[in-house]
């Protein structure tokens, strides 16, 4: 059987019902926008959210002292464990599998210029941090080696501290004064999306060089240690060995997780991406379920041409059609129906989907520019492949049922019919 014949046999079908073929075509396609703009929001509220996580840094792992669980060493479970200076470069010296171990302090220091005082949580860092935990500069520059080898007072600012103590006024080159120490300032970080934090985000916190820590509160210990192994998937390795060299070092058992409490971002990230794949998962059966109902259209209409074209389908069989040919031939018109309508519901759907503005997620917390972090309905690739597999299979279940009831029909019966 001719398949170009078969379809153009289908299209005139469908001509010479236009109303009906077009209500059902109708369905389809509004089934089909459906599906796409449920993936689409779905994607695009997945991506926002991973990308509002990942604000905290690229594979970053913290740990920070805690209280021992478990006995080890012939000392006594429930000993707090502080986190001392030198532990960042045993961890440096000892995991050659990390790409970046910077100490890490926290706390709130009032910062004065001119006559305005305000009061901004800071951080004191080593010089590999602001790669890990995505700083990027917007105004200036970030540390350089020298700035924690001549031991500079210097001062970096996320975008809304600088504009709590500046109010707008080019803050780079100026000098503030940090709990009476001199500090000039030589970058602001760009304004960025983060909805995990240590301590606050890091558009409302300063930095500042790790051992300036020691002029502001004569502190030499960390907070908090934050590294960053070579890949993702090595951080449950690179966790387990940085707590054993905290644990060699402070006498614990290595096994003791509360002795050493971490924050595994690799391992969150891995549950927010599970929750979008199911968010995904979720509006895709949604959307079929509603393309399902256009279906029961193609179905109807169907069953009605097999019911119109009964002798058509007796003479055929009368003449050696096989009933493969005519279950072929009833299959191919509901496809040729279904994706007509699908070709139209593409269309349509990313016409829809530049048409609708951008929905508010991120912005209106963050005052991001051009949208960013708002969900875009975006038809890319891979949803159009996902909804034409789902367009298919409805097309195939719905055009089986009266395909299989031309293919059975015996061919004396039929050709009797009125």
């Amino acid at each position: 059987m001719n398949l170009i014949e078969v379809v153009r046999q289908s299209i005139q079908s469908l001509l010479r019902n236009k109303l009906r073929s077009s209500l059902t075509m109708l369905g389809i396609a509004w089934g089909l926008v459906t599906v796409v703009l449920l993936l689409s929001y779905g994607k695009s509220l997945g991506t926002e959210v991973m990308n509002g996580f990942m604000g905290l840094g690229d594979n970053v792992i913290m740990v920070w002292g805690g209280q021992t669980s478990m006995q080890a060493g012939g000392e006594r479970s429930g000993r707090p464990v502080k986190l001392l200076d030198g532990d960042v470069d045993a961890i440096r010296d000892d995991v050659p599998f990390l790409k970046a171990v910077s100490a890490e302090t926290d706390d709130g220091f009032s910062f004065k210029y001119g006559s305005k005082v305000v009061n901004i949580s800071t951080k004191a860092v080593d010089l590999p941090y602001g790669g890990m935990r995505r700083l990027y500069i917007d105004q200036g520059r970030y540390f350089q080696p020298s700035d924690f080898t001549d031991h500079k007072q210097v001062v970096i600012f996320g975008a809304h501290a600088a504009q709590k103590i500046f109010n707008g006024f080019p803050p780079v080159g100026q000098s503030v004064e940090i709990e009476g120490h001199l500090f000039d300032v030589i970058g602001v970080l760009k304004d960025k999306i983060q909805d995990s934090s240590n301590n606050g985000p890091d558009n409302e916190n300063a930095f500042i060089p790790f051992d300036m820590i020691r002029v502001l509160e004569n502190e030499r210990d960390p907070n908090s240690i934050v590294f960053q192994p070579l890949s993702g998937d090595m951080h449950i390795k690179a966790l387990a060995a940085v707590r054993a060299v905290l644990a060699g070092r402070h006498h614990f058992n290595p096994k003791d997780d509360k002795a050493v409490p971490a924050w595994d971002t690799v391992e969150d990230s891995k549950q927010i991406m599970q929750f979008s794949v199911a968010l995904e998962v979720i509006l895709g059966i949604i959307g079929a379920m509603t393309l399902g109902v256009g279906g029961v259209g193609v179905m109807n209409i169907m069953l009605v041409s097999v019911t119109e074209r009964t002798r058509e389908i007796g003479l055929l069989k009368s003449i050696g059609a096989r009933p493969r040919d005519i279950l072929f031939q009833f299959l191919l018109e509901s496809l040729t129906l279904t994706f007509l309508a699908g070709a139209i519901g593409m269309v349509m759907a990313v016409a829809i989907s530049y048409m609708v503005p951008p929905m508010p997620l991120y912005s209106d917390i963050y005052k991001t520019a051009n949208h960013q972090g708002d969900i875009f309905l975006r038809a890319s690739p891979g949803i159009m492949l996902a909804s034409f597999v789902i367009l298919a299979t409805v097309g195939i279940v719905s055009g089986f049922l009266p395909a299989l009831r031309a293919a059975r029909m015996d061919p004396v019966e039929a050709l009797r019919h009125e």
